[in-house]
């Protein structure tokens, strides 16, 4: 199943587009320092809007699943515990999309040369959840492995309000952080060790996850 795309890492200047902007230096050092690390206007509203009409599409397709959770055959629906749909990236891939696809592996590119994590390749998929659904207290490294290195969210929420609901909350040494889902933002944590969860949303919030990932050895 193809849904990770595979590349070489470039010479810095053939890197064009959207994560050329010094804000992407800055997110690569933050989360080489931090953590974490959170870029408003990652991508325009145009791209945005895009973005939103590909997930759309894509339903309409019916490409979106009940997310599960577990790993391969251990794979389990628990709504209580995770409410969203999501629908992966694999070609062919929309216009908007591949887009994307380009300014993330931009920014895979600058977090190597910041951090040496070795990043290889990039998973992708559409995470949208209907009112009332949320993801409790996890970690993103799955059980069986250490491929998943850093995780990568843009939120695709229009006119989002604060006091929406659908926070990402991340669980600190002295307490948690809430981050909104705004259309255009960029979030960046490391998976080993960062537990986090979604609030439950009382609108459809929709999000492109991710995760950057190394080769591990057999």
């Amino acid at each position: 199943m193809a849904r990770r795309a595979e590349h070489r890492d470039a010479p810095a200047d053939r890197e064009r587009g959207l994560a050329d902007a010094p804000d992407t230096d800055a997110l690569a050092a933050a989360l080489t320092a931090g953590g974490l690390a959170v870029l408003d206007g990652f991508v325009p509203p145009p791209l945005v809007r895009g973005l939103i009409d590909c997930a759309h599409r894509r339903r309409d397709r019916g490409e979106f699943q009940a997310a599960r959770i577990g790993a391969q055959r251990q794979l389990r629906l628990r709504e209580r515990i995770r409410g969203d749909r999501t629908c992966w990236l694999e070609e062919p891939v929309f216009a908007e999309e591949r887009s994307l696809l380009h300014e993330l592996e931009q920014v895979r590119l600058r977090v190597n040369r910041a951090a040496f994590l070795g990043l290889f390749d990039i998973e992708v998929h559409y995470a949208w959840y209907p009112p009332g659904a949320g993801y409790a207290r996890h970690l993103d490294q799955l059980h069986d492995g250490q491929q998943r290195v850093v995780t990568v969210i843009l939120y695709l929420n229009e006119d989002w309000e604060p006091g929406s609901g659908g926070e990402l909350r991340i669980f600190e040494a002295r307490g948690h952080r809430d981050i909104e889902p705004v259309a255009g933002r960029l979030v960046c944590f490391l998976c080993d060790g960062l537990e986090h969860a979604v609030l439950p949303t009382p609108r459809d919030r929709l999000s492109i996850t991710g995760w950057f990932r190394r080769r591990v050895s057999a």
